[in-house]
């Protein structure tokens, strides 16, 4: 299947203290620098946000009007898809522990299912850290909602964590995640994966 990436990088950050959330780094990698680095071997990849130093054959665009929501955000990535885009990724750009193994295996749960999500430890949809068959995502974001929680009420696989050291799910919304993201990091160096590396 064709698969693509749309990664959302907007926000105001607010909980941040409103700094540019996907460029603060974990190990010396951006927050969507490694994001990116596990979708690697998507065929079109797409970042919604105004983020400087991207690899040159990531797609930027930002929703209009900007800072207006994540789902506004993946009406404009997904305008930017080819048409022969049967699969795409949706992910948070602030994501630092992100594999590729658990992109892959999300594709593998759209076998029986229109989307698969990643599940927290506790059982939470991550509904920033999933894939989509492209239909179904098209119907979906045809929502008047801004939410999106609200694109789901379709067959969904939900998709347990992998047991690592490191969570995947972790997202970094606040200076305690990005604390806590860094010192796991440093815990766990040979388990964390480096995102200029599988760039190159």
């Amino acid at each position: 299947m064709t698969f693509a990436a749309i990664v959302l990088a907007g926000g105001a950050a607010r909980r941040m203290g409103g700094v540019a959330k996907p460029s603060l780094t974990v190990e010396g990698d951006a927050l969507v620098a490694r994001v990116l680095a596990a979708v690697a071997d998507a065929q079109v990849r797409i970042v919604v946000g105004a983020v400087p130093d991207l690899p040159a054959d990531v797609v930027v665009t930002v929703e209009d009007p900007p800072g207006s929501g994540p789902v506004p955000a993946l009406r404009a990535g997904v305008a930017l898809l080819p048409d022969d885009v049967e699969t795409v990724a949706i992910l948070a750009a602030d994501l630092p522990f992100l594999t590729a193994g658990t992109v892959r295996t999300l594709r593998t749960a759209l076998a029986d299912a229109e989307a698969a999500v990643l599940l927290d430890a506790e059982g939470r949809r991550q509904h920033l850290v999933a894939c989509w068959r492209m239909g179904a995502l098209r119907t979906a974001l045809t929502t008047t909602s801004p939410r999106v929680r609200d694109l789901y009420p379709v067959r969904t696989a939900e998709v347990p964590p992998a047991q690592a050291r490191l969570p995947e799910y972790l997202d970094c919304d606040t200076p305690a995640d990005l604390d806590l993201a860094r010192r796991l990091a440093a815990q766990n160096p040979s388990s964390s994966s480096s995102a200029s590396t599988a760039e190159r």
